[in-house]
């Protein structure tokens, strides 16, 4: 019987010693960590200090080497600050890879100069059409108006004895002439709008294009504008 105390005793003891030996094993592959506090006195410990949450911590290897430095806990208002700073980061590079992405498109599109000039000429010259029509059309209009004129000749004594109908013919020629000098103009913005479009194009491609190799960048920049 005592024999077999004995033998259990020392079996509960090397338990403890293994046991021991395991949590000193942990807290040294753990590591020891290491900060000066705010009244200047050095404390290590084998987790996080609590007293130098306002300040930067060393964790060390068992081999004593730093292992990393644990940065200050934030406050509430620096965690908005970083996550802000964070933020305006990722909508930056979101920006730059969409530019990336139109510019690639673009050189797609337009894989050299003599296409972007062959697409802006043709632009043009569909409002060059349009315009024709309605300049052609202001023509018509304004024969129609001499004929008007000459029908009130008769009438030129006393206007207001002029018929219905022929006072509706003066109104609606003055508004279709009103509608087509607006509709010229409106067309004229719109070269203006296609040359600034194609000539902003054009800056951009012009860098891409010698990069690709698609034309010599001495090339680029000297070829001849074209009319607007």
């Amino acid at each position: 019987m005592l024999l077999l105390q004995i033998h259990v005793q020392g079996v509960v003891g090397a338990v403890w010693v293994a046991l021991a030996a395991c949590l000193g094993n942990a807290v040294q592959a753990q590591g020891i960590y290491s900060c000066v506090d705010g009244k200047g006195r050095k404390i290590t410990a084998d987790r996080p200090i609590a007293e130098c949450v306002d300040r930067s911590q060393r964790e060390i290897n068992p081999s004593g080497t730093v292992k990393r430095v644990v940065g200050p806990s934030l406050t509430a208002q620096e965690r908005a600050a970083l996550e802000e700073k964070d933020k305006l980061a990722a909508e930056a590079r979101a920006r730059e890879a969409e530019e990336k992405r139109r510019d690639r498109a673009l050189l797609l599109r337009y894989p050299s100069r003599a296409v972007h000039d062959k697409e802006r000429t043709e632009a043009l010259e569909q409002i060059d059409v349009v315009i024709k029509a309605a300049s052609k059309r202001t023509v018509e209009l304004a024969t129609q108006r001499k004929a008007i004129d000459a029908d009130l000749e008769f009438y030129k004594a006393d206007p207001a004895k002029a018929p219905p109908s022929l006072k509706r013919r003066l109104e609606e020629n003055d508004s279709s002439v009103a509608v087509q000098k607006r509709f010229i103009t409106e067309q004229d913005a719109e070269k203006k709008r296609v040359n600034l479009r194609f000539d902003e194009e054009l800056v951009k491609l012009s860098p891409l294009w010698a990069m690709s190799g698609a034309v010599p960048a001495a090339a680029a920049v000297a070829a001849p504008a074209v009319k607007k």
